[in-house]
């Protein structure tokens, strides 16, 4: 598939690794959360403790240090909350968009390129992203956003609305569970081309319905990230 003009400018710019880990490519072991994956029928998936153990068990038996996946996956995990209530078919949210990135708690998360705090938040529903933060960046004539969900409390705590972000620069760390919208330590990384009215927050997961206005607005992380 021929890449759109926008997708092409983002997987041309020279970036920063998000987490220093990703900087060793032998470290890393993609991760499968769909329901596509048999293994995770015997897995809790109601219990972040459950899920923490298959996936650090995944990572020790490929002697990995950092898991990754989940663009566009199709995922049963998020029926554990009310906040992803099915209705039908076409309106669960279960298709997630951004690219996952599990590894350690209070790993160091950096901007992978330069920009300035759109905006932050701690989202608290169960199964949301806890506490989160958005760059904004107008690079070459695009103006677009990154989001960095499931952080740690202190990420939230020291930035200001508007305020420059160097490329590199740490802008928060992983959080645990207990703050992160109940899930095992890891990064939410997500590209949105047109924010629209969201602060500190923006959907993470679509349905069915909705997902061609989503595949367009938050093309694949990984033209960023490239791992």
């Amino acid at each position: 598939m021929m890449l759109s003009p926008f997708e092409q400018f983002l997987s041309a710019l020279p970036t920063h690794v998000v987490l220093e880990a990703l900087a060793d490519k032998s470290s890393i072991i993609p991760l499968n959360l769909s329901l596509t994956n048999t293994a995770l029928q015997t897995v809790d998936l109601s219990s972040s403790k459950a899920l923490e153990a298959y996936i650090w068990s995944e990572m020790a038996r490929q002697q990995a240090k950092v898991a990754v996946g989940g663009y566009l996956e199709h995922r049963g995990l998020y029926r554990r909350s009310t906040y992803f209530k099915p209705l039908d078919v076409d309106t669960e949210r279960n298709i997630h968009l951004g690219l996952d990135v599990w590894t350690a708690v209070d790993t160091p998360v950096l901007a992978p390129l330069k920009g300035s705090i759109h905006s932050f938040n701690n989202n608290t529903n169960h199964g949301d992203y806890g506490p989160t933060l958005i760059l904004k960046h107008k690079i070459e004539g695009f103006e677009f956003y990154t989001l960095y969900g499931h952080l740690s409390l202190a990420s939230m705590s020291s930035w200001r609305v508007g305020e420059a972000v160097n490329q590199g620069q740490q802008i928060g760390s992983l959080g645990a569970a207990e703050v992160n919208g109940d899930y095992p330590p890891h990064l939410h990384f997500q590209i949105i081309r047109a924010i629209q009215d969201f602060k500190g927050d923006y959907p993470g997961v679509s349905n069915l319905k909705d997902i061609a206005f989503y595949k367009e607005n938050c093309p694949n992380p990984n033209l960023l990230l490239d791992i």
